[in-house]
C-alpha cells in the first residue's frame, strides 16, 4: 500500500505540484494502459471510475484485435469496462513532472463485478482464497533486464542489429563497470524510492549489459503492483537519458537470459511466520512441505504463467543459471525451486522459473493457487535435490516449449478450479495465438542458414 494519499494528491494538485494523473489498468502483457487525466478533474471526478475499451485484456504485444475470445469480440462490438482506480496504489512518479500515477481495477461496466480474466482480480482471488485460510502471501520478484547504450528509436532503425551493450564484459557484482551505468541506475533506484517503492539494491547481473534491480517483499498484490509500475519506471527512465531497456527473457543466443525470480513464503493474518519451524529439518514447517509439493506437483500447468511467450523458452538452456528442471533443492541454483533463509522465520521458495517477461499478477496467482492445492490436499514433499539439476536424469522437466506449456494450463483441472474455466480459456487462446504468428513467421536464422544452402 503507498503511503500517498488521495489528500496528498488534492493538496499537491492545488498547490501547482501535480498537474497529470495517469490512471493505468494492467494488460495481459503486463503493460500500463490508461490514460492521463488533468490532475484537477481526476480528484473531482475520475478518482471514482473512468472507462476503457475492453479489448486491452483481449490483445497481443501488437495490440491485434485477436478472434477467438469468448469476453470481447467484433460480433459483440468491443464495448467498455470500467477502470476502477484503487486509492492504495497511489504513487507520485519523481521521474515525470507533476505526474501521479494510479492503478485500476477493471470491472464489468453493467455489473460493475472484477473482470474474471484481468490480471489484477485473477490475483485478487487466489489471495481472498488464502485470507478465507486465515493466511496471508509475502512474495519478492527480483528484476534482469539489459541496458543498452542506444536510444529505443535508434535500435527500432537499426532492426534491433548491432546493439550496444552498456558493457562490453560480465558485470556480475562488478562494482567499477556498474558505477559507468550509474546515470541510469541511481535515476531508477532514487526515482522507485521517491515514487514510495522501497528500494533495497541494484547489481550487474550475469553478462555484459546486464543489470538487476530488487525492492523489499510485500504482501502479494502490493509486490505485483510494483513489479509493474517498477517495469514501466525503468524503460521511462532509460528513454529519459537516450538508453534502452529489455526485459526480453533472451534476447541474445550468446548472452544469459533475464529472469523474474520469485520468492514466496506464507505468513498468519497476525503475522507468524508459518512455514518456519525450528523443529523442522531446514527449518520447514509441514505446512511448507506441502505448499511447495503443491508447486512441484503442479510445476508443468503453472509454467504458461511463468513463461508465456515463444522466447521465454530460449531462456531454458543448462549452465546459465536458468533452470531446465522442476525440482527444488536447498540453496542450489540450478534447480527450478530454490530453499533460502533456511532456519530462520525468513526460509522461503524461490521460483526460478519465471522470465523477466512474465506478467507478476498471473505468476504470483498461479504459484499461490499450486501451492495452496498442495495444503489443501496435503501433499507430501519429495526430498530436495543435491548436485548439479542440468545433468540430473530422470527428473521433472520444465516444459521445453510455448505449445507444450500452453497444453498443460489447458488441461490442468487445479487451475480451472482455481481461476475458473472461462479464464483458463481466455488465456489458452493468448497461447495459441502466441504460437499461430510465430509459426508463420520468417526469422532471420532460417534465411541465414538455408538462403544459398537449402
Amino acid at each position: 500500500m503507498s503511503s500517498y494519499t488521495i489528500d496528498d494528491l488534492r493538496k499537491d494538485v492545488a498547490e501547482g505540484r501535480i498537474d497529470t494523473v495517469l490512471a493505468c489498468q494492467v494488460d495481459m502483457q503486463g503493460r500500463l494502459m490508461g490514460k492521463r487525466f488533468q490532475a484537477e478533474y481526476f480528484v473531482e471526478s475520475a478518482w471514482k471510475e473512468t472507462h476503457s475499451c475492453n479489448y486491452l485484456i483481449a490483445t497481443d504485444m501488437e495490440m491485434e484485435t485477436v478472434s477467438g475470445y469468448k469476453a470481447t469480440s467484433w460480433e459483440k462490438g468491443y464495448g467498455d469496462y470500467t477502470m476502477k482506480p484503487d486509492l492504495a496504489t497511489l504513487h507520485r512518479i519523481p521521474w515525470l513532472e507533476g505526474t501521479a500515477l494510479v492503478l485500476c481495477d477493471v470491472l464489468d461496466h453493467h455489473t460493475h463485478e472484477e473482470v474474471a480474466h484481468s490480471p489484477r482480480a485473477i490475483l485478487k482471488k487466489q489471495v481472498k482464497r488464502l485470507e478465507d485460510m486465515g493466511m496471508k502471501a509475502y512474495m519478492a520478484s527480483e528484476l534482469e533486464f539489459f541496458l543498452f547504450d542506444q536510444s529505443y528509436e535508434t535500435a527500432q532503425a537499426s532492426g534491433y542489429r548491432n546493439l550496444k551493450l552498456a558493457s562490453a564484459y560480465n558485470e556480475d557484482y562488478h562494482i567499477f563497470q556498474t558505477t559507468k551505468e550509474e546515470e541510469v541506475m541511481r535515476a531508477i533506484r532514487t526515482g522507485l524510492q521517491g515514487a514510495g517503492i522501497p528500494v533495497e539494491n541494484s547489481k550487474g547481473e550475469a553478462s555484459a549489459g546486464q543489470e538487476e534491480i530488487n525492492v523489499r517483499y510485500a504482501d502479494a498484490l502490493a509486490m505485483a503492483d510494483r513489479h509493474a509500475i517498477i517495469k514501466n519506471g525503468c524503460k521511462e527512465i532509460a528513454w529519459s537519458k537516450g538508453k534502452a531497456i529489455t526485459f526480453l527473457a533472451k534476447w541474445n543466443y550468446n548472452a544469459a537470459g533475464s529472469s523474474s525470480h520469485i520468492h514466496q513464503s506464507l505468513w498468519s493474518l497476525e503475522e507468524k511466520p508459518l512455514f518456519f519451524d525450528h523443529t523442522g529439518k531446514y527449518g520447514m514447517s509441514p505446512l511448507m512441505h506441502n505448499y511447495v509439493a503443491g508447486l512441484l506437483s503442479h510445476a508443468s500447468e503453472i509454467t504458461y504463467f511463468l513463461a508465456p511467450y515463444i522466447n521465454s523458452y530460449k531462456r531454458f538452456m543448462a549452465g546459465t543459471f536458468a533452470p531446465t528442471k522442476a525440482i527444488w533443492s536447498k540453496d542450489n541454483r540450478t534447480a527450478g525451486y530454490r530453499l533460502c533463509g533456511e532456519e530462520t522465520k525468513g526460509i522461503r521458495i524461490e521460483c526460478r522459473v519465471g522470465g523477466s517477461d512474465l506478467n507478476p499478477y498471473l505468476a504470483f496467482a498461479a504459484l499461490l493457487a499450486a501451492g495452496i492445492d498442495g495444503i489443501e490436499n496435503k501433499l507430501e514433499l519429495e526430498a530436495p535435490f543435491v548436485g548439479d539439476a542440468y545433468g540430473g536424469k530422470d527428473i521433472r522437466e520444465i516444459p521445453r516449449t510455448l505449445r507444450a506449456a500452453t497444453a498443460a494450463m489447458t488441461e490442468s483441472a487445479m487451475l480451472r478450479k482455481a481461476f475458473g474455466d472461462d479464464v483458463i480459456d481466455h488465456y489458452t487462446r493468448a497461447g495459441e495465438w502466441e504460437q499461430e504468428e510465430y509459426d508463420r513467421r520468417i526469422t532471420d536464422w532460417e534465411v541465414a542458414r538455408g538462403f544459398e544452402r537449402a
